[in-house]
């Protein structure tokens, strides 16, 4: 089955986050102690969280493609949500702490003026990381995958918390050390509000939300097929990257089953052109009987 396929693909999506928060972490906690900057080791703190939540997403990812069994006759795809629910929580933990520490150290007044290879390093690490989130943004929109989606967000974001960080390093290396700590402020309300934004879209799902909008627009495609009177109810709901419609058309009365079939499986096929992973179930009502 294909979406299959993509949750593997989507796997290398998660190592390649993997294998470059490895290295960004160590290098800015690294260069941010030696430096002095508070805003990069906070900045590389987030980053070892990152790891976590990468790994996270990866493991949520290989449990999603388990096939169905008897305790799970949909399969397993929920778990690729899940799994950015987790990640979620892993980073806001890490943003309050990031926060914390820097309100802790603003308060003693303890402001040291980094050096300005921390600054460097936290451009380079910037550029880094947003090119990461461009592949994982495209990756995660050719195959439909939230887990993948929210890792990519989680790059962006990180890509502008190292920016930010490389303006309060500046700035405090220009004599207002101060904003250094206040940078790693930022830097951890911004972990939070990335985490809230995954937190809220993962819950979403798995509390079968749905995108108004989008039923909407697939209704009217569904109207538009031939042999359909009215659409009388339409639900939708997301397992994984894979889209779940309940349908209830009301045909002529006079149809008999064949006819009535085939129309059944022109909605399907025009549900699949607008979503290829989308599986609709459609019941059929005669018109003078269809009761609202």
């Amino acid at each position: 089955m294909d979406v299959y396929k993509n949750l593997r693909e989507g796997e290398k999506g998660a190592w390649i986050s993997i294998f470059t928060y490895i290295f960004l972490s160590g290098l800015k906690l690294t260069v941010g102690l030696i430096g002095t900057s508070e805003a990069l080791k906070a900045d590389g703190l987030n980053n070892t969280t990152d790891i976590i939540a990468s790994v996270a997403v990866l493991v949520g990812l290989r449990i999603s493609q388990r096939p169905p069994d008897k305790d799970h006759h949909y399969g397993h795809l929920r778990a690729e949500t899940v799994s950015s629910l987790i990640a979620s929580f892993i980073m806001a933990v890490v943003g309050l702490q990031v926060v914390f520490n820097a309100i802790k150290k603003f308060t003693t007044g303890e402001h040291q003026e980094p050096s300005l290879m921390t600054a460097i390093v936290a451009v380079v690490c910037g550029v880094i990381m947003y090119i990461v989130y461009m592949y994982n943004i495209r990756l995660a929109t050719r195959i439909k995958s939230s887990a993948v989606k929210a890792a990519a967000y989680d790059n962006r974001s990180d890509a502008l918390v190292s920016f930010g960080t490389a303006i309060g390093i500046l700035a405090a290396i220009f004599g207002f050390p101060v904003i250094d700590s206040i940078t790693a402020v930022l830097v951890g309300l911004l972990i939070i509000k990335t985490a809230y934004d995954i937190f809220v879209e993962a819950v979403h799902t798995l509390t079968d939300g749905f995108d108004e909008d989008e039923l909407v627009e697939i209704e009217a495609l569904v109207r538009h097929v031939t042999g359909v009177i009215d659409v009388r109810d339409m639900k939708g709901r997301m397992s994984g990257n894979m889209m779940f419609l309940d349908v209830t058309i009301t045909v002529d009365a006079k149809m008999d089953v064949v006819q009535s079939h085939h129309i059944t499986e022109l909605i399907e096929s025009t549900v699949r052109e607008y979503n290829p992973y989308a599986v609709t179930l459609v019941h059929i009502e005669p018109a003078e009987y269809a009761t609202i």
